[in-house]
C-alpha cells in the first residue's frame, strides 16, 4: 500500500498546495468541499454535499461494517510568512495546523481503497470548523453527526500532522488521547471608589487576585492526583484609570479534563472558588460554556494501526504518545464509535514549524505514508482482522 501510495505523491502534494493556497475558515470552507466532492465523485464514491453546513461525505461499497476516515478542512485566521510558492493567497488567513495536509491523505486514501475489493463500506467524512464554532457555540463535528454523518459507523480513524515529529515516525496513545474543554466566563463584583480611599471600596481588583488563587488551588487540593486536569487564567480585565478602583473585573479561564466525572468535580469547585468575592464583601456572577468532549482511543484501533504503521515503516518507527491536554471535537465522533487518531510525523528538516504560527509548514513526504496508513488500516477493519492473523 505504501509502494502505491508513493506511486501518486505528485497528486498528493498538488492536493495539499491547492488547498494551501485557498485556504477557509471553519463554516466557509465552500471552496475547499466542492474541490474534495468533484474528487470523490471521479473515483465513484457517492458524495453527499452541505453535510455539517459546508462537509462532505463520501461512500464506496456497500452494507455493513461501515469505516469511516475523518479530515477536517478548516484554515486558521493568520497572515502566512512563508515565502513559498505555495504561500496562502487569502489575505489573513492559513492552514497553519495541516488540515490541508489531512484533506490531501484522505484523498489520498480513497484513492488506493478505489482500487480495491472489499465487503462492507468506507465513508469518508470531509469535515468543517474544528478550530471554531458557530454562533451556536457547536463546531464542525456535531454538525455533521446532526445530518446523519455517523450513522451505522462500526469504527472510525483519523490523523493529525505534527510538525515536530520526523517524516516516517508514527505516535499513537490508547485511551484518553486529548482533554475535553471548557470555557469559564466570570464576573467579579465591587463597588468602585477613588484610589486614595480603598477603604471606602470593595476592590474586585484584590478580590479576583485572590479568587485567581483559589481556582489554581482547586487543582493541587481538590482533583485526585491521578485525573489529569487543568484550570488556565487566560484573561483579567477590569478599570481604565490608575487612580480608580472600578466596579468589577471579568476574567475567563479554560478548563480541561479527561473525563465527567473530573469535569463535574472542576465546574462545582470553580463556583466554590468563585465564593470568595462573597467571603471578601463583594459578590460574582459566571458561566461555564460546554465545549469539546474528551477524545480517547479505543485501544483495539489503536493496536491496529500501530500493526498497521508497523508493517509499512518497521515497528522501530511507532512510538508511544504521551496524554497532552490540548482538545480537539474528533472526541465527537468517537464517543459514538470506536475510534482512534493517529500523530504523523511531518517535521521540515531545517528548523521546527510551530503549530498555529504563521511560518507553519510541513515535509510533503508524510503525505503518502498518512495515505496508505489510512488506506490499510480501512481495509483491515473492514475485514474485522488483525494485522498479525
Amino acid at each position: 500500500m505504501l509502494r502505491q501510495a508513493q506511486r501518486i505523491k505528485d497528486q498528493l502534494i498538488e492536493w495539499r498546495r491547492d488547498l494551501h493556497m485557498h485556504p477557509e475558515l471553519g463554516f466557509e470552507e465552500s471552496r475547499t468541499g466542492a474541490r474534495v466532492a468533484a474528487e470523490m465523485q471521479a473515483m465513484n464514491y457517492r458524495v453527499r454535499t452541505r453535510v455539517g453546513r459546508t462537509g462532505v461525505v463520501a461512500e464506496l461499497g456497500t452494507g455493513r461494517p461501515i469505516i469511516a476516515v475523518r479530515a477536517d478542512m478548516d484554515a486558521l485566521p493568520i497572515q502566512e510568512q512563508n515565502n513559498v510558492p505555495y504561500a496562502s493567497q487569502v489575505p489573513g488567513v492559513m492552514h497553519a495546523c495541516g488540515h490541508d495536509a489531512h484533506v490531501a491523505c484522505a484523498l489520498g486514501a480513497a484513492t488506493l481503497l478505489h482500487a480495491q475489493d472489499f465487503a462492507g463500506t468506507v465513508r469518508f467524512l470531509f469535515q468543517p470548523a474544528e478550530e471554531i464554532e458557530d454562533e451556536e457555540g457547536v463546531s464542525g463535528a456535531p454538525r455533521m453527526i446532526q445530518d446523519g454523518a455517523m450513522e451505522n459507523v462500526d469504527a472510525i480513524i483519523a490523523l493529525h500532522v505534527d510538525s515536530s515529529m520526523p517524516v516516517g515516525d508514527i505516535g499513537l496513545i490508547a485511551g484518553p488521547a486529548a482533554a475535553g474543554v471548557d470555557t469559564l466566563y466570570a464576573t467579579i463584583l465591587g463597588r468602585g471608589g477613588h484610589g486614595s480611599k480603598p477603604e471606602s471600596t470593595v476592590d474586585p481588583i484584590y478580590i479576583a487576585s485572590h479568587v485567581v488563587l483559589a481556582l489554581y488551588g482547586i487543582l493541587a487540593r481538590r482533583v485526585p492526583a491521578n485525573r489529569p486536569a487543568v484550570i488556565s487564567v487566560g484573561s483579567i480585565h477590569g478599570g481604565q484609570a490608575n487612580n480608580v478602583i472600578p466596579e468589577e473585573v471579568e476574567l475567563s479561564a479554560t478548563i480541561r479534563y479527561t473525563s465527567s466525572e473530573t469535569q463535574q468535580l472542576l465546574h462545582s469547585e470553580i463556583e466554590r472558588a468563585l465564593g470568595v468575592a462573597r467571603a471578601m464583601g463583594g459578590d460574582f456572577d459566571h458561566r461555564i460554556v460546554i465545549g469539546y468532549p474528551p477524545m480517547a482511543n479505543d485501544p483495539d484501533v489503536v493496536e491496529l494501526i500501530g500493526q498497521v504503521a508497523g508493517g509499512l515503516l518497521g515497528a522501530d518507527r511507532v512510538g508511544h504518545l504521551e496524554l497532552e491536554m490540548g482538545s480537539e471535537d474528533f472526541g465527537f465522533f468517537s464517543a459514538l464509535a470506536p475510534g482512534a487518531m493517529f500523530i504523523l510525523g511531518a517535521k521540515v528538516q531545517d528548523d521546527e514549524r510551530q503549530h498555529h504560527s504563521p511560518r507553519f509548514d510541513i515535509d510533503e513526504g508524510c503525505l503518502p505514508i498518512g495515505a496508505a496508513i489510512l488506506a490499510e488500516a480501512v481495509l483491515h477493519l473492514l475485514r474485522g482482522e488483525r494485522v498479525n492473523e
